[in-house]
């Protein structure tokens, strides 16, 4: 897997010129700052109770609930509310293992409502059997604030969508 988070090519002069991915990387982290989209993207090592299925030292890009109860494992990063390439915004959502749940009768189905920072703008998606591997789409570019909801948990982050 190439992360290209933050790369740029360098030319003869040594100057660094954009490459389409830094510059959309670029927008969709001022687009953050200017939202106030709070939850960073992490590039370092995923912590020991998400790194399953993973080799090595598994350094994918991630954002963290702010409870720290979930993760979303960005493998489209920069996530796009229009992808051209006929890729996916596929997210891994691994959650933290509870010993109980605070519900045991709530469904296991992982609940997103998302609502577009400085909107009305508010979306429903549902990972089916809980917190795994998902396609998020939103209809917008934007920051997201998610409410995030499963097996009785709950846990909120931001996600910024590119245009």
């Amino acid at each position: 897997m190439v992360l290209l988070t933050g790369c740029t090519a360098t030319t003869s002069g040594g100057s660094a010129a954009p490459t389409a991915t830094t510059a959309t990387t670029a927008s969709a982290s001022a687009a953050s700052a200017a939202t106030g989209c709070g939850s960073r993207v992490e590039t370092g090592s995923l912590p020991d109770w998400a790194d399953a299925g993973f080799s090595g030292d598994a350094r994918v890009p991630h954002v963290f609930g702010t409870k720290g109860d979930i993760v979303a494992v960005l493998f489209s990063h920069p996530l796009r509310q229009v992808r051209t390439d006929g890729s996916t915004n596929k997210i891994l959502w691994v959650a933290r293992a509870a010993t109980t749940s605070p519900d045991p009768a709530a469904p296991a189905t992982l609940v997103i409502t998302a609502t577009l920072d400085g909107t009305d703008t508010r979306v429903t998606r549902e990972v089916a059997g809980g917190p795994g591997p998902s396609g998020i789409d939103m209809p917008q570019a934007g920051c997201w604030h998610l409410d995030l909801r499963w097996s009785g948990h709950t846990d909120t982050m931001d996600l910024v969508y590119a245009p």
